[in-house]
């Protein structure tokens, strides 16, 4: 039986093009132009496209991520294989986890998009969307919460991440590797995420009210006193080396979470996990630790920020937030 697959678009460079000829791009095309680009697409799936939004990926919010989620939703409802949502690559990581963290169907969702516009030679969308649809509609894909697929690589959305702004092969997991490769047409898959986490609610929301401070030379704590005064929810430190931050910063850090701030800590290499207890200079894991921060574990800070977000709308105290920490950013 052909597989039933659902293509959400939500614009993107996959779905760019240019006013005049030579000329800058933006999102113009809808989800049937990309679906109709793609040759053989229709020999892998019956084929079932949707324009949820038009944006640049930067531009894209909690309120496009939740249409993909319903769309998605809906789709395996009425009996879809799997879904596929094209997306700017910009921000695609973040995307994919967010849809992760709210995904419970065994069905595969799959993100894709492009580095190359269409009217580009070369262009890499419709490569990358019958490879995207090929792994949603693979038995092989089930049961591994959201994929993303670009370049015949297939990555697990906690894991993924861009790399490079211009290169075809920008997507990787750092320290994990891919989850499998499409080999002349066909899914091959040759590791499983460990174990799959019960889905959170997707939050209804449309402000991710959690701040982000990134730790650098000579960070004497303005900045972050600043952050902390505009009374965000929640706090994520992309911290240095282990996730560490200056001893300067870390005065405002431990007066808010001595006050009942939620922090979560990570680190800003890209790779790597947030320590624990290997160092104990004021700024360091074991200082903040002891002052309540959440280490973020291998989750990128930009991805502990959604998960703070998702927690914090879903009403958990700090420390069932620690623990889903501790389970997630394993």
């Amino acid at each position: 039986m052909t597989p039933r697959i659902a293509v959400g678009a939500l614009g993107g460079t996959i779905a760019m093009a240019a006013d005049t000829p030579g000329g800058a791009v933006s999102p113009k095309l809808d989800a049937d132009s990309l679906v109709t680009a793609v040759p053989g697409l229709d020999e892998v799936a019956s084929i079932e496209a949707k324009t949820l939004a038009s944006l640049p990926s930067p531009s894209v919010g909690p309120a496009e991520v939740r249409a993909a989620l319903e769309f998605a939703e809906a789709s395996i409802a009425c009996g879809a294989d799997g879904v596929v949502i094209t997306h700017g690559t910009d921000t695609l990581e973040e995307t994919a986890y967010l849809l992760d963290l709210c995904w419970s169907h065994p069905e595969p969702l799959v993100v894709t998009g492009a580095m190359r516009h269409p009217e580009a030679i070369s262009a890499d969308g419709p490569a990358n969307l019958l490879a995207a649809a090929l792994t949603a509609s693979s038995p092989a894909a089930r049961d591994m919460g959201v994929l993303v697929c670009l370049d015949d690589t297939i990555l697990a959305a906690r894991h993924v991440t861009k790399s490079d702004s211009t290169s075809l092969a920008t997507f990787v997991a750092p320290g994990w590797g891919p989850l499998g490769r499409i080999v002349e047409g066909q899914v091959r898959m040759a590791t499983r995420p460990v174990g799959r986490f019960e889905a959170l609610p997707m939050p209804g929301t449309d402000v991710i009210d959690v701040a982000y401070h990134e730790a650098l030379l000579g960070d004497d704590g303005r900045q972050l006193t600043a952050v902390i005064a505009s009374g965000p929810r929640g706090l994520v430190l992309s911290g240095a080396g282990g996730g560490h931050v200056s001893q300067t910063a870390a005065e405002p850090l431990v007066k808010a979470l001595d006050e009942g701030l939620p922090v979560v800590f990570g680190t800003r290499t890209g790779g790597g996990s947030s320590m624990v207890s290997t160092y104990g200079y004021p700024g360091s894991e074991e200082h903040l630790i002891a002052h309540g921060a959440i280490g973020a574990g291998f989750l990128h800070p930009r991805k502990a920020r959604l998960l703070l977000h998702v927690l914090l709308e879903a009403g958990y105290a700090v420390p069932e937030m620690r623990e889903v920490f501790s389970s997630r950013g394993a």
